[in-house]
């Protein structure tokens, strides 16, 4: 197993837990479960593969499909123990959008694409997933919410992703520092609540009698 093929797996197995919490949190059943993880662990990269003309990922190597499905049964069983890291869904869906901004921008440069498209790509493939999920457990996906700094630390490292392509550092370092920039970024925003400004003054956000 290459190192990319790691990543992508581990997100994978981060985005999935991300959905099983969620979906747990709106008490879905067991399909929905399935369906929420399942959207949440792929949805950015299919629709990633899709765009570029690549085979979608889950669909040639299996292997996806079964850690998807055994992260859910492994969520089933131990649900009584899921329930203490109902809070913990932040901490999972960081650690996914980190790794999938990098495997994203690594699809890019396989298809040729110059370094803005590549951040896009990843930053897509990043926050897709998540969005689906949102919307399925009825809720404002967190990209929109102008109090979460979701897509602009994937932009971030995304950036800093490409500025370490210059050094001499070996491939693995410029994965890690820029997935690292990512999650750290978003955690920091959470922790001093750093947000981008927003274009609504009080008044007008405020509820109307």
């Amino acid at each position: 197993m290459n190192y990319l093929l790691f990543l992508d797996i581990l997100g994978v197995i981060a985005f999935s837990i991300s959905g099983v919490l969620a979906s747990m949190n709106k008490r879905m059943d067991v399909f929905g479960i399935l369906i929420i993880a399942f959207v949440t662990s792929v949805g950015g990269g299919t629709l990633r593969d899709i765009l570029i003309g690549f085979p979608v990922a889950w669909m040639r190597n299996l292997v996806y499909v079964h850690v998807i499905i055994a992260t859910v049964i492994f969520a089933i069983v131990f649900r009584k123990k899921l329930v203490y890291f109902r809070r913990s869904l932040f901490l999972f869906d960081t650690i996914g959008i980190g790794l999938y901004t990098v495997l994203g921008i690594e699809k890019g440069l396989a298809a040729g694409f110059p370094a803005i498209i590549c951040i896009a790509i990843g930053t897509m493939t990043a926050c897709f997933g998540g969005v689906i999920r949102d919307i399925l457990c009825n809720d404002i996906p967190v990209i929109f919410r102008h109090k979460e700094i979701y897509a602009t630390a994937c932009i971030l490292g995304g950036l800093v992703y490409f500025l370490l392509l210059y050094t001499s550092l070996e491939d693995f370092w410029v994965f890690t520092i820029s997935g690292l920039v990512v999650m750290i970024m978003r955690t920091l925003a959470v922790i001093f609540k750093l947000r981008l400004p927003s274009v609504y003054k009080q008044e007008d956000i405020s509820p109307k009698l």
